[in-house]
């Protein structure tokens, strides 16, 4: 049975194109040379943030937020970020009867966004910088484990990426979902674990309530 299901924030709640753009101007780099290196690091199976250093050796991507904030233009994101589906997909797995959560790789600062948006729809909202621990360690899902009331087994995380959602997802337990949107799961998607791994692969998060539906229904 799936009684909970949990969402990863950056490209399966929050279209992160426009966040993305500014860290491009940040750097002083054209949008369209950040993004063909941005896919490439992600194609070689390197981590986002090296993006940065190919730019800028040296690059401390949590000081240059901190920067970033001092100069008025600090991360962010609003209700005209969040994909289409986001709002309706909440209200109908609510409905259901569903425990929603929100847990990603987010800063202090995203975290107060996320809670402004979503602190009617959902449960909870657990962030990285909440919890001292970060996808995809093992640590960052035993939080979530922690703080969902309802066994391992029975939770649902919905992510884009395979190598921070999927595998740590399933290796502690979770059920869980590739949304195909973003550049990590248009990337990835085509390769053996994403194909295996998910519970349930998407490319609308609004698949998702008739999906469990017919889940727990073989489940009984």
């Amino acid at each position: 049975m799936i009684r909970a299901v949990v969402f990863d924030v950056g490209e399966c709640l929050v279209d992160e194109t426009k966040e993305y753009g500014t860290w491009a101007d940040w750097l002083g780099v054209p949008r369209h040379t950040f993004a063909a290196m941005f896919g490439a690091v992600i194609a070689q199976g390197r981590d986002y943030r090296e993006v940065f250093q190919e730019f800028r050796p040296g690059f401390d991507l949590y000081a240059e937020r901190e920067r970033r904030a001092e100069a008025g233009q600090p991360e962010h994101f609003g209700e005209e970020d969040l994909y289409p589906d986001v709002r309706p997909a909440m209200a109908t797995l609510r409905a259901d009867g569903l425990w929603l959560g929100i847990a990603g790789n987010q800063t202090v600062r995203a975290g107060k966004l996320l809670r402004e948006l979503f602190m009617d729809d959902v449960d909870l909202i657990g962030t990285s910088d909440d919890w001292g621990a970060s996808k995809p360690d093992a640590l960052f899902f035993e939080r979530v484990a922690e703080v969902v009331p309802h066994t391992v087994d029975e939770i649902l995380y919905v992510g884009d990426r395979v190598d921070n959602d999927l595998r740590p997802g399933a290796q502690a337990g979770m059920h869980t979902a590739l949304v195909h949107r973003g550049p990590w799961a248009t990337i990835q998607w085509n390769t053996e674990e994403a194909q295996s791994l998910p519970t349930f692969r998407i490319d609308s998060l609004l698949e998702l309530p008739s999906l469990i539906a017919e889940f727990n229904a073989q489940e009984h």
